[in-house]
């Protein structure tokens, strides 16, 4: 009970931990770079910005983008929780709160506002910053509550679609409607950048958190280089029976998967074992199971 206990505040810290920097991040990205730019990085964030502008122009008085984007997530909430439950959009909720006062928390500090002529320098950081606050949430498999909750949401009436196709739908929307706010083509321009790049950095930083690599070596040296790739390197080896097409000679197929920081060291004991092995290489990006990302983690 105990241990049950001490795991579940693990988890809880490092959620809190996730939430919080992630939200710090993708706020920085937002008020330094797109905000005062005039982009809009797709999602409700870049829907509260093309608003906030709006409202400023027509009534004169300024409404921070963290308030009108928390304003945008309340009835995308509302709506989840019915459809979803409470208990799935608990983490949700925390992260909706955290990344719009968030915003309004970054925008405080003093200078932070950094118009720069160099739009597409720009987009390109901002998105950075967003993708990698992104890559941080999922990682730990928290939404943020805008157009990924929405999609999901959708989803549950058009199943045939995939959530990732109906965010880029809604991603499109929103600059669609923030061109018409600006009326600035450009806007659209610079926001699909800032876009694709959030899109690049999130799958950078996702896949380069699990990546490895599948090694498999046709030898007739196993007896060799099995207890080689075991003992040094501590991997698991499975060993396979195979005949080579050609010379219909025996032979055996170990396959495992490498870590990337002992890719050069198996590359080594393969080497050394056998120098005529045939050895094919190619990444893993998503790795479960004993000595990676544990299996019970993906239900969380």
């Amino acid at each position: 009970m105990a241990l049950f206990r001490n795991k579940l505040v693990k988890e809880l810290l490092i959620d809190s931990a996730s939430i919080i920097g992630a939200c710090l991040v993708m706020a920085f990205g937002m008020v330094v770079f797109t905000i005062p730019n005039n982009i809009a990085p797709g999602g409700l964030s870049g829907l509260a910005t093309a608003f906030s502008y709006l409202i400023e122009e027509i009534t004169g008085k300024h409404v921070g983008v963290g308030i009108i984007n928390f304003a945008f997530q309340v009835p995308v909430i509302l709506i989840a929780l019915k459809v979803f439950g409470a208990k799935v959009m608990v983490k949700t909720i925390i992260t909706a709160l955290a990344y719009s006062g968030s915003i309004e928390l970054v925008s405080m500090i003093p200078n932070m506002y950094t118009h720069t002529d160099n739009m597409l320098l720009a987009a390109v950081f901002g998105g950075a910053f967003i993708g990698a606050g992104v890559a941080i949430l999922f990682l730990r498999g928290i939404a943020t509550g805008g157009t990924d909750t929405i999609s999901m949401i959708l989803q549950t009436r058009f199943p045939h679609m995939r959530v990732g196709k109906l965010m880029m739908f809604t991603d499109a929307l929103v600059v669609v409607i923030a061109v018409i706010i600006f009326r600035d083509i450009e806007v659209a321009l610079y926001s699909t950048v800032c876009i694709f790049v959030i899109g690049r950095v999130t799958d950078a930083v996702m896949q380069g958190a699990d990546t490895a690599r599948v090694f498999m070596i046709i030898t007739d040296k196993e007896d060799i280089l099995l207890p080689l790739l075991s003992e040094k390197l501590g991997l698991g080896v499975t060993e396979i029976d195979a005949k080579g097409g050609y010379t219909h000679s025996n032979k055996k197929l170990l396959m495992t998967v490498v870590k990337r920081h002992n890719i050069a060291a198996a590359m080594k004991i393969v080497k050394s074992a056998d120098k005529n092995a045939f050895t094919v290489m190619h990444n893993a990006t998503e790795v479960l199971g004993r000595g990676f990302k544990e299996l019970d983690n993906e239900s969380k």
